[in-house]
């Protein structure tokens, strides 16, 4: 299915559009190149062979200690019974002034709301074009980006101890 995908989405947006396919691991996936992203979504949405009309899940990848993160969105076709796993290579993006950014897919999705908005809150990922991003887990005044692996823990929040 996923060389089929891949022609399709080629012929439909143009070759630069897919990065990669990746067949090692435990899910094949589909590599994306940012500036294509909420167009090849929206594709894979309404395309009546395919209708992934579940956004599952949308999550971050951080490669410290090099400067390039991934986003991962994982699709379902709930007709179909099929999944498709997308991902999208962000570089040279991890001060607070210089955050990796990305296209949101909530207009595509409405989940994605929430799942950019968790991606933006604990690694920092910023969504282009989000409706209303702002944190969802963490207080609004918290200092970085938990999840990130070069995060060092707060001793302290307001004065109250942390560790």
């Amino acid at each position: 299915m996923i060389d089929q995908i891949k022609t399709e989405i080629a012929a439909q947006f143009g070759a630069e559009s897919i990065v990669d396919v990746q067949l090692d691991g435990l899910q094949q996936a589909l590599v994306i190149h940012p500036a294509y992203l909420v167009g090849v979504c929206g594709w894979l949405r309404d395309n009546p062979v395919y209708y992934f009309d579940f956004l599952s899940n949308i999550t971050a990848v951080d490669y410290h200690p090099e400067t390039k993160f991934a986003v991962v969105y994982h699709l379902a076709s709930i007709p179909y019974q099929k999944q498709l796993t997308l991902k999208v290579f962000i570089a040279n993006a991890r001060t607070v002034e210089n955050l990796p950014e990305i296209p949101s897919v909530s207009t595509v999705w409405k989940t994605a709301d929430w799942h950019e908005r968790e991606a933006f809150d604990l690694m920092g990922v910023y969504f282009s074009g989000h409706p209303d991003l702002r944190r969802i887990l963490l207080p609004d005044d918290w200092e970085g980006y938990p999840l990130r692996k070069d995060y060092e823990d707060p001793e302290s929040y307001h004065g109250i101890a942390i560790k």
